[in-house]
């Protein structure tokens, strides 16, 4: 059953989405694209209005995967209720571990801080994070985002580039970057 699968699916995705959202994209896009719940240009939208609208990115995801997913897996369950219980079902779920584990876990950490072991597990979980990030970042580089002819693919480097050097080197809200852009996009595109 769809439900079934989709608890389990987004459980592994709130376990081990170490990293925040960003780093969990790949581990997302697997486990929800692998199975044909929605199409690689469905998960790259949903990226984007993740990023756009208030919340996290994985949260966001759960629910909008848990109401398309079971109208995608069955004619039978294409009605609006059953997306609301899944959009439902997914958002708890993928919550659910986090709460548990920061509420059982930090309390041992922070009376544990100073000890070799936890301090080894975050100096080895920092760099993980920082590649499964970067891994995102190159997730997103596609087709789909870059576009697929030269000259689109040319003018979606140039923004990404820019977007990059504004963030980095200028005190420019990113509301602002992301008003630009979309505007950009749509005079350039």
């Amino acid at each position: 059953m769809i439900f079934l699968r989709l608890i389990w699916s987004y459980l592994k995705i709130g376990f081990f989405g170490f990293g925040g959202g960003y780093a969990m994209l790949a581990l997302i896009q697997n486990e929800i694209v692998t199975p044909g719940w929605i199409t690689e240009q469905m998960f790259t939208d949903i990226v984007a209005i993740s990023q756009m609208t208030p919340g996290p990115i994985g949260i966001n995801s759960a629910t909008y995967i848990g109401y398309v997913a079971p109208g995608a897996s069955s004619p039978a369950l294409s009605s609006p209720l059953w997306g609301i219980l899944g959009s439902l079902l997914c958002t708890l779920v993928v919550i659910l571990p986090s709460f548990v584990l920061v509420r059982y876990a930090g309390h041992y950490i922070s009376r544990h801080r100073d000890s070799a072991a936890i301090k080894g597990i975050f100096a080895g979980l920092r760099p993980v994070v920082v590649g499964l990030i970067a891994s995102a970042a190159l997730l997103l580089m596609n087709g789909d985002n870059f576009g697929t002819t030269s000259p689109d693919v040319a003018k979606s480097i140039a923004m990404a580039a820019a977007a990059l050097f504004i963030v980095l080197f200028t005190k420019i809200h990113p509301i602002l970057i992301i008003i630009a852009a979309g505007a950009i996009g749509w005079l350039i595109f």
